[in-house]
Parts: structure tokens; C-alpha cells; sequence
């Protein structure tokens, strides 16, 4: 009787778990950039009740006896499929099509996203709605892309070639490479930089750290950065962004499955109880 009362309360757990899960998918249906999880269940261990045997002259094999011990949580997996393009008409929004990531720099850590809902600040530099620091790379004289990982900013030291004395900038855009075109008074348009793509081994290893944002994980892989239009990473649109890639159908039919599995559980606890309470009334 006690192992059918642990199995049921390794069932609640789970499917509580499961729940969990699918309630946080269904918050961010909205949410930009967001990616949903699943829930993967396995067995625990079972209790041998006798153990197989070889068959042999005298007579057959016989297998063995095992009695399950429940079910526990292997994984919540990310799901990192593309999430469907909004307009939003915005010049600094980027939206990636592919399996690259954003890199941006929050508090002195490296991480990553697939958010592309930029702007610039008052300082000049492209950063995320919570402020964290969009990567990139600084462009030579041939408009490639040249040293480390570096902020993307419009001040004038960033342009490419440099800009003279008493020259103001007029206006900019992000071209579908991610290179940030700047046009000056004296009529010359340079470049400031371009921003940056992460690839990883194996995206489904990163971590969650909020704000629509990764970090890379002990099984992840390190990041491989580049640009847009190398590998995997992908390319850029520019004025609209990547939504949540939620499907609500799937999300809603895994909240029935998750509810039912918690009551079936719930009713083997139940049912347990009432065995054991049939079981004390013997006596009586």
C-alpha cells in the first residue's frame, strides 16, 4: 500500500511541476523573443520482486518481477524554434532568422537573446529594454569586422572613416547585415559597427537568467560569435521583431493533460487510503 501511495504522490509532484511549466509558456505567449519548455517525464527505480532466470534443460526462462516506484522530472526542454516576425516599423528592432543569438552585456556578464527589440540611449549606445549593452564589432576602412566584442554606439569615435571637427550626425539606420550606417553634415555616410550573433553546440544547455535572456551553460558549449550570414547564425530584419513561439492549442491541451494526470494521482492516494483504512477495520 506504501508504494502506491509514494507512486501517487511522485505523480502530483510532477504533473504540479508540469503545470508549472505550461502556466509560464501561456504568460509569455506575448512576450518578444520568448521561448517555450516541455516537460519530459521517466520511471524511478523499480523494486525487483524476483529476478529473471536462463532457460535450461529441466524447463524455460522466466522473467523478471519489478514493481514501478513512481515517475520523476528528467528535463524541461527549451524549444527554440522561430517564433513568428512583427512589423513595428522601428529602425533599430532586428529580428533574427535562423538559430543565432544577440549578444548583450548586462552588469559585466555576457548574455544572450533573441529579442531584438533595441533602441538607443542617451548616451548613443543600442541597448535592450532593461538596459543591457548590445555587442558588436567595430568596422575597418573595408567595412569588416575588426578586434573583440566592444558596445555599439553613435558617438562619433565608433565611425568609420573618422569624422571631422564640427561635423554633426544627421541621421542612421541598421541595414539587413546588422551594420550601423550613420550620415554626417559634410554628406558622408560611415559605418559604426555591426552587431553581433552567438551560435551554440547545443542551445537546449543554456540557461535562463530573465529578461529574455540566456547564459551559456556547462553543457551548452562555448558561444561561437560572428556576424549575420555566417554558419548558422543567420540574417537580420530590420523593423520587426521575433514573438514568443508559444503555440496556446498545444499549451491549453497540455494544461488538460497535466490537470488530469494530478487528479488520476491524486485518486490513487485515495484510493491507497481507503484500502488501508478497510484493512484497520478488520480487526474490529
Amino acid at each position: 500500500m506504501l508504494r502506491s501511495l509514494f507512486s501517487g504522490i511522485s505523480g502530483l509532484r510532477v504533473n504540479q511541476l508540469a503545470l508549472d511549466v505550461t502556466g509560464n509558456n501561456i504568460a509569455n505567449a506575448n512576450t518578444v523573443g520568448f521561448k517555450g519548455s516541455k516537460t519530459v517525464f521517466q520511471d524511478t527505480l523499480s523494486q525487483m520482486l524476483t529476478g529473471s532466470t536462463a532457460p535450461n534443460d529441466a524447463r524455460g526462462g522466466r522473467n523478471a518481477m519489478q514493481i514501478g516506484l513512481g515517475v520523476q522530472l528528467a528535463a524541461t526542454a527549451l524549444n527554440f524554434g522561430q517564433g513568428a516576425p512583427q512589423y513595428t516599423g522601428s529602425p533599430t528592432d532586428l529580428m533574427i532568422s535562423g538559430d543565432g543569438f544577440f549578444v548583450v552585456e548586462a552588469s559585466g556578464e555576457q548574455l544572450y537573446t533573441r529579442a531584438g527589440a533595441f533602441t538607443f540611449d542617451n548616451d548613443g549606445l543600442l541597448v535592450t529594454p532593461s538596459g543591457a549593452r548590445v555587442q558588436g564589432y567595430k568596422l575597418d576602412a573595408n567595412g569588416d569586422p575588426t578586434g573583440g566584442m566592444a558596445d555599439l554606439s553613435l558617438a562619433d569615435a565608433n565611425a568609420v572613416p573618422a569624422v571631422p571637427a564640427g561635423v554633426e550626425l544627421r541621421s542612421y539606420n541598421i541595414s539587413s547585415d546588422g551594420k550601423i550606417n550613420a550620415s554626417y553634415s559634410d554628406g558622408i555616410q560611415r559605418q559604426l559597427g555591426q552587431v553581433a550573433l552567438a551560435d551554440f553546440t547545443n542551445p537546449m544547455g543554456l540557461e535562463r537568467v530573465g529578461e529574455t535572456s540566456f547564459r551559456a551553460g556547462a553543457n551548452s558549449g562555448a558561444p561561437d560569435l560572428g556576424v549575420s550570414g555566417e554558419g548558422r547564425r543567420g540574417t537580420f530584419t530590420v523593423g520587426s521583431v521575433e514573438m514568443s513561439n508559444v503555440d496556446l492549442a498545444a499549451e491549453f491541451t497540455n494544461l488538460i493533460l497535466a490537470q488530469r494526470g494530478f487528479q488520476a494521482s491524486s485518486r490513487v492516494i485515495t484510493t491507497s487510503d481507503q484500502v488501508l483504512e478497510d484493512l484497520v477495520n478488520i480487526k474490529r
